[in-house]
């Protein structure tokens, strides 16, 4: 027997956009289709018989893919570049939607499962989001090492946003270019295109 040989299961590392401010000139993530998005992140993690999450946890994908991860059964780790608190703040709830319950439920029981990563990064701004971009990447080879009778689970870098990288500071473009390197498979899931809108009441600020 090959001693390349992949189980069918996968370990997922995942980045994306953050949900758009009211203000966006250029539209990522719109609010509207949080719904449909998770809808699509559940698809591709079926699909590719996901065993486990790793990403961050910013309102926008990260949130989104943690909350269908949940609901699948999937393991979650979570990567933070600096503590929950200031992380909750800067990439949480300063964006529209009502994310931080949603954010705390997720870090309290990923950090009672030993799944919490928090990587004290002093600094913040593209340092802190490059530094956690590698330990996502780092923490998914890690699991995707334990040991199954069919070879190792197979890595996807799942990349959850709208395919057009900013002309500069843009950590899922990086995160892309990194998994590149590690030699990842690669899955892009679009947060726009073709989404219709959401029914008249119902509540779209959060991931269900």
């Amino acid at each position: 027997m090959s001693s390349n040989k992949k189980a069918d299961t996968a370990v997922v590392a995942l980045a994306g956009r953050r949900v758009d401010l009211p203000e966006a000139q250029v539209s990522r993530f719109p609010l509207v289709n949080v719904q449909e998005v998770g809808r699509r992140v559940r698809e591709a993690l079926c699909e590719v018989h996901a065993v486990a999450v790793v990403c961050s946890a910013a309102c926008g994908a990260d949130l989104v893919a943690l909350e269908q991860a949940k609901r699948l059964g999937l393991r979650r780790r979570i990567v933070l570049p600096f503590a929950p608190e200031r992380f909750r703040e800067s990439s949480v709830v300063d964006r529209p939607g009502d994310w931080g319950p949603v954010y705390d439920q997720q870090v309290a029981a990923t950090a009672a499962a030993g799944d919490l990563l928090v990587l004290g990064v002093a600094a913040g701004g593209d340092a802190a989001y490059a530094a956690a971009n590698e330990a996502i990447v780092r923490e998914a080879q890690a699991l995707a090492r334990t040991a199954q009778p069919d070879g190792p689970h197979r890595l996807i870098a799942m990349l959850v946003w709208e395919g057009l990288p900013r002309s500069e500071g843009d950590a899922t473009a990086r995160f892309r270019d990194l998994a590149r390197r590690a030699g990842f498979e690669e899955q892009s899931i679009s947060t726009l295109s073709t989404i219709p809108q959401q029914a008249t009441g119902t509540n779209s600020s959060a991931p269900t």
